[in-house]
């Protein structure tokens, strides 16, 4: 099916209330579509989220179950579901905030026991629903509604912070390659054990203003500009790599940091 029919098929309404230009659209855009590769349904999944504009997805928009938990609580509840009932398949859906701030022991002690959930973490680097302020993954130097002198703290490298506890399985994808995005989804739904992945995501309405970036487009433009995908990044030297983020699926702390410059 095309996405227009999928998002008629699975979405309470077809139209979301995202701030224009939100990359969460190309989220749920991509999530339809890799359910639908792999010749599921949405209702083949149980959700948990928490609170923020990352929890709207499952519990706004999407026809499946879903539990609607406290802020940074999607996790263990995800856990709880599983627990019960371990022939789900259980999906939390929460963003950098929730997951690894508010949520952050959670999220490391699911890694540490392997409890076989998929998280997909929506980062656009603040918290978006609450007013922009500063969180876990802002950017050093970047200015948000309560760091308006930039960011002076350095910020979280998800895929080092899920390896080095003990992750078997940590991916980062952004929206501006939806066509990677979508196969990255598929593969970790396949995918066994704990598995988490990390959406780069544009936020125009709160990051984006403050960073002289106020346009989708401009953002996604920037995204291309400095994430570079693991099969590209392999035959590069580390002078080449600096500056730039690499994407893909990572088995491994080891595997990770072979992509990453002395400054990372």
């Amino acid at each position: 099916m095309n996405v227009r029919e999928l998002r008629k098929l699975y979405l309470r309404q077809e139209r979301t209330t995202f701030c224009p230009g939100c990359g969460y659209e190309i989220f749920i855009n991509c999530f339809l579509r890799a359910i639908d590769e792999l010749g599921k349904r949405l209702d083949d999944y149980s959700f948990t989220a928490g609170i923020g504009c990352s929890a709207w997805v499952p519990n706004n928009y999407f026809r499946a179950d879903n539990f609607h938990t406290a802020h940074g609580r999607a996790i263990p509840a995800a856990i709880g579901l599983k627990l019960a009932n371990p022939e789900l398949e259980v999906v939390t859906i929460g963003g950098d905030g929730d997951l690894t701030s508010i949520g952050g022991n959670h999220l490391i002690h699911a890694i540490r026991k392997n409890i076989p959930i998929a998280v997909f973490c929506l980062n656009n680097f603040l918290y978006g629903m609450t007013g922009g302020q500063v969180g876990p993954t802002t950017p050093l130097e970047s200015k948000t509604s309560t760091t308006l002198d930039g960011n002076h703290e350095q910020p979280f490298d998800l895929m080092k912070l899920v390896l080095s506890v003990g992750g078997r399985y940590a991916s980062r994808y952004p929206t501006a390659y939806p066509h990677l995005l979508k196969k990255g989804i598929e593969n970790m739904l396949a995918s066994d054990g704990f598995r988490f992945m990390e959406v780069v995501s544009q936020c125009p309405r709160q990051y984006g203003v403050r960073n002289e970036s106020s346009t989708a487009s401009r953002m996604i433009a920037l995204q291309k500009e400095h994430y570079l995908s693991k099969e590209k990044a392999r035959g590069l030297s580390m002078n080449e790599l600096e500056g730039r983020i690499v994407f893909g699926s990572f088995q491994s702390a080891n595997e990770y940091v072979r992509f990453l410059s002395e400054e990372q």
